[in-house]
């Protein structure tokens, strides 16, 4: 090991340290590398492997320092810069759950997930429904690559040894974090308008014909017409989805700026 070290060089090795501190926070912030289903080890594997593959492009022309403090004040920046990227990410997917759980609770499933006579755990069908699509969506065009070269095109914009515009992260963290509620509203709006105007045609009945039992029969068609309309949309959903994961690899590439 002492010899593998001394070959490599005290610089290469620290270099080395600097991409993985960069590279870590996507394993633990951004769906679907974060996923709990992945074990840990398999996850420090994936995160050695990228390091391997992007340290000669973020070493390329670094003069990486040996000092102690020094270095490990860039280890935390690279953590910052890192978790920055990561979070562009898991905003989408956090986006997309907050949809399905928003239709959820106006279909009527939430009931389902806060009391579970069978399995006792609090399950979110269309959460699920919806997270599992992302996945399958990101997979299916090449997210995983995007978000290597996405990795990889951060060190053109932030440099291992340069510091970070502070007022650029924040910013886009806030950008992000306040567009969580919108794009969930914007790719739950099908459904979300069919409820709306199911329940207002159910509103007009119980006017009209008091003497019919509305909640008996509501609560069955609310379940069938968001069914049908979610079936329906799912193909502009995915597309919405796909759209959104590319411009968010952007969007956190444009807000990684030098100080």
């Amino acid at each position: 090991m002492n010899e593998l070290l001394s070959r490599l060089g005290e610089e290469q090795v620290a270099g080395f340290i600097l991409v993985l501190a960069r590279i870590s926070p996507l394993f633990v912030l951004a769906p679907p590398f974060s996923s709990k289903m992945v074990p840990a080890r398999v996850k420090g594997v994936v995160a050695v492997g990228l390091t391997v593959g992007i340290a000669p492009i973020a070493l390329r022309g670094a003069d990486v320092p040996l000092d102690g403090l020094t270095l490990a004040a860039l280890i935390a920046k690279e953590l910052l810069v890192g978790a920055a990227f990561a979070y562009a990410l898991a905003a989408v997917f956090a986006a997309v759950s907050t949809c399905g759980s928003l239709l959820d609770a106006l279909i009527g499933f939430s009931f389902g997930a806060l009391v579970d006579p069978v399995t006792g755990v609090n399950a979110s069908l269309l959460a699920q429904v919806y997270a599992l699509v992302s996945v399958l969506v990101f997979l299916a065009i090449g997210g995983d690559a995007w978000v290597v070269q996405g990795l990889a095109r951060t060190y053109d914009a932030v440099g291992l040894t340069a510091q970070p515009s502070i007022d650029s992260l924040v910013g886009g963290a806030l950008d992000a974090f306040v567009g969580i509620f919108a794009a969930a509203l914007e790719l739950a709006a099908p459904v979300l308008l069919a409820l709306v105007v199911t329940d207002a045609g159910f509103g007009v009945v119980s006017r009209v014909v008091p003497q019919f039992n509305v909640f008996a029969v509501a609560l069955p068609a609310k379940v069938v017409i968001g069914l049908l309309v979610l079936i329906a949309s799912l193909p502009f959903a995915a597309g919405w989805i796909a759209d959104e994961l590319q411009r968010s690899v952007g969007g956190a590439l444009d807000v990684l700026r030098p100080a």
